[in-house]
């Protein structure tokens, strides 16, 4: 199956934080393989902006360490390095000062697509945006680009929120979520709304519960200090695991169309129930012999940050009202996962006995690694052995629905960048999303604040806290299981 690639209008990206990791893993291989495959145009321009006192020789040498780092060597063709990197630029440039700034205007069209990647610290966001309309550099219909982290509570949103739109309008503003970049989560939305096969079923008397799982098998590692000041709620809970229970839980838009489906993604924000404190487990995770603890990596024996978290929630709504989502995420566990897992309810009656077995549906969506849905479907048992019922999985793999030419799926952040420069925010957060989910989230951070709770400990390389199991089993069911 061919993959049809669509280019793009031709653009000025400038990427503030240039030289830093972000740029480095993500930003600039993603470019460079958009333009390997036909979709960033020969007119594109990249120009990378940082402190860092460099000439554009200099900084098309970074570039290309890059490239030769975090992209496949098929990829690397000598003569397509060398077309790309001659796209690319560099100006050394004062975030909260005046230097580089008139060099940055020199640099840039009027007649192309402008955006400017925020690939800096949120406390620098609005400096550079004033400085974009200062130095009369950014165009009234330029595009910016902002990663998370979106504040740390609703207040600092607030204040984040405002300090932007003085700048920019919300129409220009593009809050990146790499989980929504996905390619699974966009086929959540078509499987959900092109097929009829399961809306019908997508509601509360057909589904049993929703399990939303990210796990990951490496600690904080170098981002202790940051980490311990953010844990595992405001890290991944308050927005990817928040913006996967949107797209599982939201009503069908009216049609693909950015505000249509953001406006349903606020709308179950706003219906999710407050969690009580019996629902929430969260946990850090214990030395072992040979592997530091958390505690060990953020270098303070007294933190009361988790780095596991584990929660059931409600939607008071009419399709979903009375069916648990349970959410968890966390550090150094069994194996590195995200999944969404839609289970089922049993048929309301047997014909078969209860020596035949139970069936149970289950549709599993993986975000990583391997991303592709699986559905499990009821058979009889192969065999002479009487009526015995299994389940058995219908997969597909993308990899291979789509054939060896296709298998290295792009990244999130080459198709989201993509969407930037058509103008897309169907894929980005609004302003009034990310206040919403603070809106929700503060309360329970300041609960177990304020009642001055530990996190449980729990072994490394497992499932994390004995509780969070049991935060399951108290309902009669299960999670999915996360050992290796």
């Amino acid at each position: 199956m061919a993959v049809r690639v669509i280019p793009v209008d031709p653009f000025d990206l400038v990427i503030f934080g240039g030289t830093g990791d972000l740029a480095q893993r993500k930003i600039l291989p993603g470019l460079y393989r958009r333009f390997h495959a036909g979709q960033m145009p020969a007119e594109a321009r990249i120009i990378g902006a940082a402190r860092g006192d460099m000439d554009e020789e200099a900084y098309r040498a970074v570039v290309r360490e890059s490239i030769a780092t975090f992209v496949s060597a098929n990829l690397c063709e000598a003569e397509i390095v060398d077309a790309f990197l001659a796209q690319v630029s560099y100006v050394t440039l004062e975030a909260r000062g005046t230097g580089g700034w008139k060099e940055l205007k020199g640099k840039l069209r009027n007649d192309v697509v402008q955006a400017f990647y925020f690939s800096v610290a949120p406390s620098l966001f609005a400096d550079i945006a004033e400085r974009l309309h200062k130095n009369g550099i950014s165009r009234p219909d330029a595009r910016i680009v902002v990663e998370k982290p979106f504040g740390r509570d609703l207040q600092t949103a607030q204040a984040l929120n405002k300090e932007l739109v003085s700048f920019f309008d919300e129409e220009q503003i593009y809050r990146i979520d790499h989980y929504l970049g996905k390619e699974t989560v966009q086929n959540l939305m078509a499987v959900r709304f092109g097929n009829v096969l399961f809306e019908p079923l997508w509601n509360s008397q057909y589904v049993d519960h929703i399990q939303i799982t990210v796990a990951e098998t490496v600690g904080v590692g170098g981002r202790g200090s940051y980490y311990d000041k953010s844990g595992a709620m405001r890290d991944m809970v308050q927005n990817h695991l928040m913006q996967l229970l949107c797209l599982i839980a939201m009503e069908p838009p009216n049609r693909f169309d950015p505000d249509a489906v953001r406006d349903e993604k606020l709308k179950v924000i706003r219906a999710l129930d407050p969690v009580e404190p019996s629902e929430i487990v969260r946990g850090q995770y214990r030395a072992t012999a040979s592997e530091p603890g958390y505690l060990d990596e953020v270098g303070d024996p007294n933190s009361r940050t988790e780095s596991f978290i584990a929660l059931r929630t409600h939607i008071s709504n009419w399709r979903w009202n009375g069916t648990p989502f349970y959410l968890r995420t966390g550090k150094k566990l069994g194996t590195r996962l995200s999944e969404i897992v839609v289970h089922f309810k049993e048929p309301p009656h047997s014909i078969f006995g209860e020596d035949a077995g139970g069936s149970c549906n289950v549709l599993t969506i993986r975000l990583q690694p391997d991303e592709g849905m699986t559905l499990s479907v009821t058979i009889k048992e192969p065999g002479p052995g009487g009526m015995r019922l299994i389940d058995v999985p219908l997969d597909m793999s993308f990899a291979e629905a789509l054939g060896p030419e296709n298998a290295e799926m792009p990244d999130a952040y080459e198709r989201l960048i993509m969407d930037v420069m058509r103008g897309n925010q169907t894929l980005f957060m609004r302003g009034d999303e990310v206040e919403a989910a603070w809106r929700w989230t503060d309360p329970l951070i300041q609960g177990w604040e304020a009642r001055g709770e530990r996190p449980k400990l729990y072994k490394q390389g497992g499932s994390g806290p004995e509780d969070a199991q049991m935060l399951l089993h108290r309902d009669g069911r299960r999670w999915r299981e996360l050992d290796p």
